[in-house]
């Protein structure tokens, strides 16, 4: 199936919508080329190209949806699947929250394209493996990792004469690097639009500098520890709390963004007056599409300033009930910073913990967003700017909302992969009074 271009793509949308019956209908039309490659104990194991296309209709008869999806794009499918969508709308029953297709929009573009990325080949894939492997191989370390990148398209339209269309690209690495007996552990990962940005060779030094310094790791008492937190383990945590930042959820009590007596806590000072995070689909290191999954434009807004809540999302059907403007659903994260790296943060550290990734990331309780989880892949002990010695991994209970309020300094911000998906744009933190509860045995 490969790209479908504007025009291919708007040709079959139009006549999804032209054979519908329905007193609404839209459809969605995605599809590209994924490919992988994957490999272990410095070896290609696994390689992979995925090329597909896919097409969702979802029409309405009053507040009676149905939805259909389909693969293939010929007359008689798209009119199956089109019928197929208006049975199952016309068995269901009344969706009480529905709300009308949104009309025309206007979109402005977002630069999502990378064409050194969309020309990726199996064989470039393979020489970034091998830039992986090939370090470690003679020096007692073993590398394990994945590679994954995507040339996608998005296409949309509805009976009320919107349309959209826009190319992405993407890819996303990780390494894992062991010593051969297993007692050190090193990780590294990019998250790059345009393949030309990113040095497998040059990243796997950092995986393996920090698996040859991690073995004959020491135990420390669990307790309350300056952290340094690399992008990557700041991610896990920080884009689990943004989940909690849902109108309804707060409005209804169910959130630590609900307000005492009722309503949100919208303009209150809720942590250090250093952290800023917005939203904005034009950000040159972190473009998103420009529209969310509604349709809607997205904009560039302010979610946390000066340490206060300045915006939540909003659903249409939450927008109409609290009688909010509609805003689209934010597409990135981004956090601002500073100007130092982490190694400068490490360098202004008299006593304190390196943490290169949080792991395994679950739910204590969401009024105070108590997230457990574990360090994992390199843990050091800072002493007088130096990282000393390795130490054992910890289970940490933390909220992220109070690691914001201990914040000593925010490095420069750099792209990261979100553990619930998307994009992020976030700074390694030095945060004060980290609670680690126990020591974990892996490494």
């Amino acid at each position: 199936m490969s790209i479908l271009s504007e025009a291919q793509a708007k040709a079959i949308l139009d006549k999804v919508v032209a054979l519908s019956t329905a007193d609404e209908t839209s459809a969605q039309l995605t599809g590209g080329v994924q490919g992988n490659v994957r490999f272990a104990r410095n070896d290609i194991s696994t390689s992979g190209i995925v090329d597909d296309a896919d097409l969702a209709v979802q029409v309405a008869f009053g507040k009676r949806v149905g939805v259909a999806t389909i693969n293939q794009f010929d007359d008689a499918s798209l009119e199956r699947v089109v019928r197929r969508a208006e049975d199952l709308a016309r068995l269901a029953p009344e969706n009480p929250e529905y709300m009308p297709l949104v009309g025309k929009q206007t979109y402005r573009p977002t630069d999502t394209y990378s064409a050194s990325t969309a020309a990726l080949t199996a064989e470039a894939r393979a020489r970034i493996a091998q830039a992986s492997i090939d370090p470690c191989r003679g020096r007692g370390l073993v590398a394990a990792g994945f590679l994954e990148d995507g040339h996608t398209f998005f296409a949309h339209a509805n009976s009320n004469g919107n349309f959209g269309y826009q190319q992405s690209t993407g890819a996303d690495y990780t390494c894992t690097v062991r010593t051969e007996d297993g007692r050190g552990s090193g990780w590294v990962g990019s998250n790059v639009q345009d393949i030309e940005q990113f040095d497998a060779a040059n990243d796997v030094q950092i995986a393996m500098r920090k698996a040859a310094a991690s073995v004959d790791a020491r135990a420390l008492e669990p307790g309350k520890y300056t952290v340094i937190l690399e992008p990557a383990a700041a991610a896990g945590l920080v884009s689990f709390m943004m989940n909690f930042f849902d109108a309804r959820s707060a409005d209804e009590g169910r959130s630590f963004l609900s307000k005492a007596g009722g309503g949100n806590k919208i303009g209150e000072q809720i942590m250090d007056p250093r952290v800023n995070i917005y939203t904005d689909p034009w950000h040159p290191e972190v473009p998103v599409l420009p529209w969310d999954g509604e349709g809607l434009p997205r904009q560039k807004a302010p979610i946390i300033e000066g340490g206060k809540v300045a915006n939540l999302e909003y659903s249409r059907y939450w927008s109409a009930k609290q009688g909010k403007p509609e805003t689209a659903g934010w597409g990135n994260i981004i956090m601002e910073g500073g100007t130092k790296s982490t190694a400068d943060l490490i360098a202004g550290t008299d006593r304190g913990i390196l943490v290169t990734r949080t792991w395994y990331i679950r739910l204590v309780d969401p009024q105070t967003v108590l997230l457990t989880g574990l360090t994992r892949d390199g843990t050091f002990y800072i002493e007088n700017g130096q990282l000393k010695y390795p130490v054992k991994n910890f289970r940490f209970n933390e909220s992220p909302v109070i690691m914001l309020n201990n914040i000593d300094e925010l490095g420069r911000a750099v792209r990261v992969k979100a553990d619930e998906g998307g994009t992020m744009l976030l700074p390694p933190m030095k945060v004060r009074d980290f609670t680690f509860t126990s020591l974990s045995d892996a490494v």
